[in-house]
């Protein structure tokens, strides 16, 4: 009975950490990194003041939370469709969403990944999003897949900075021209 208790409270223990990283990306998707404070991160959980000092010390234990679970869990979408060979079609719509209705969600996420590149402590969790591909594409060519993620990245900074994001239409082409080597990238089927 005891177990079960504890269980329960490492249950809400998770879901309430799990909710204030969820708000810090919505907090940065609104006002930017420099608008994450442990008390703006709390109010848009919905949780105590306390909550966020609870579960990150610091500012950058937060900031390495929210990077590491958009890795994990906002790219998976993206990584299945590339994995499963999904056609130019598919994953142009991907990346036509990524910069149109979640434009502020891709836009969070890319600040958080360059601010790796002037804070060290940060750098592991923003490499984490290589390391999450590679996992889910198991490459057969890990260079020509590392240049596919290359420019997947360059196309949605070029979206998110453009006076006009691109629909999917526009990126199917682009795509295209980039997956023509596709067997060069993705793992040969298991022998079972």
């Amino acid at each position: 009975m005891e177990l079960q208790k504890v269980d329960g409270r490492k249950a809400r223990g998770e879901k309430k950490r799990r909710a204030i990283v969820e708000a810090t990306l919505r907090v940065i998707e609104r006002e930017g990194v420099a608008g994450v404070t442990h008390r703006s991160v709390a109010r848009e959980a919905g949780v105590p003041t306390t909550a966020p000092t609870y579960y990150f010390a610091t500012l950058d234990d937060l900031l390495i939370a929210t990077l590491l679970w958009s890795a994990e869990e906002l790219c998976d979408d993206m990584l299945k469709i590339v994995a499963s060979g999904g056609s130019a079609r598919e994953i142009a719509r991907s990346l036509a969403q990524a910069v149109n209705e979640n434009r502020g969600r891709t836009l969070a996420e890319y600040e958080l990944y360059l601010l790796a590149g002037r804070r060290p402590e940060l750098k592991p969790a923003a490499r984490r999003w290589l390391d999450r591909a590679v996992e889910v594409v198991r490459p057969a060519d890990p260079l020509a897949f590392r240049a596919f993620l290359a420019a997947i990245d360059g196309l949605l900074l070029q979206g998110l900075i453009a006076d006009v994001a691109p629909n999917e239409d526009e990126l199917e082409p682009i795509v295209s021209f980039l997956i023509r080597g596709r067997d060069d990238f993705t793992a040969a089927p298991k022998e079972e």
